[in-house]
């Protein structure tokens, strides 16, 4: 099966370190942490699940600084914004982390550096070996996470802007009187500790929704901010009691 080249380029892990604000001591611990399942045995999931606990409290701890007194519902929403897999993405992008991704042969040929899932999994794991690399020195880790948050901690507030998709979805639905969504999981691939999720967002008299994810949630949202994008295209009438 077509692969990458076993080791990533050490200019271009260079180029990444330089945008990511951090040079590794191991550069073992980053070429780990972009390289995907599809690729080898040795590979980011582990490194993922760390660094989705570690994000999470480095930004929670930042929106609970910044905004005292500020409700836990509204918290909760804002650090789901900033977490979830589509502003992920965005920094991935901005790095050009699916420039370093190490992938299988299958990833390569459906555009795996490109999808979203697989790229903002990769920033979670950046993070976990960032934190393994400097000694689990938690204030530097911090300090780099939020560098590169600054600007979307800086416009974030507080509101109903902040909901999820499936909380979005949910609602204007409710709005419009109409059935709620009914997620479905389609396919589990991988292996119990590596799986992929296929999910579908069934909503009566509309199309069905797909998503895919890390997690059974990841692929519910997914499918759920897709099912939002379709609806304000074609926004649906409220229903009459």
């Amino acid at each position: 099966m077509e692969k990458q080249d076993s080791q990533i380029n050490l200019v271009a892990l260079q180029n990444l370190e330089l945008k990511l604000g951090y040079a590794f001591q191991n550069i073992a611990l980053l070429e780990q942490a972009l390289t995907h399942r599809s690729f080898g045995p040795v590979h980011n999931e582990r490194l993922e699940y760390l660094g989705d606990a570690i994000l999470g409290m480095i930004i929670a701890k930042a929106l609970y600084d910044r905004f005292p007194g500020c409700p836990e519902g509204d918290l909760t929403r804002m650090r789901s914004t900033l977490v979830r897999e589509t502003m992920l993405a965005e920094i991935a992008r901005e790095k050009g982390i699916g420039q370093c991704l190490r992938l299988g042969g299958g990833e390569l040929k459906t555009g795996g550096s490109r999808r979203q899932s697989l790229i903002a999994d990769a920033v979670e794991s950046i993070i976990a070996a960032i934190f393994i690399d400097t000694g689990e020195n938690y204030p530097l880790v911090r300090q780099t996470v939020l560098t590169w948050f600054e600007t979307r901690l800086e416009a974030i507030r507080p509101g109903d802007g902040q909901k999820d998709h499936k909380s979005a979805l949910q609602e204007l639905l409710q709005s419009l009187h109409r059935p709620l969504p009914e997620y479905k999981v389609e396919e589990v691939r991988g292996s119990d500790n590596a799986q992929i999720f296929v999910l579908s967002c069934i909503i009566e008299g509309l199309p069905v929704f797909s998503g895919i994810g890390s997690s059974r949630r990841r692929g519910e949202q997914e499918a759920a901010g897709k099912a939002l994008e379709y609806l304000k295209a074609h926004p649906l009438k409220k229903l009459k009691h």
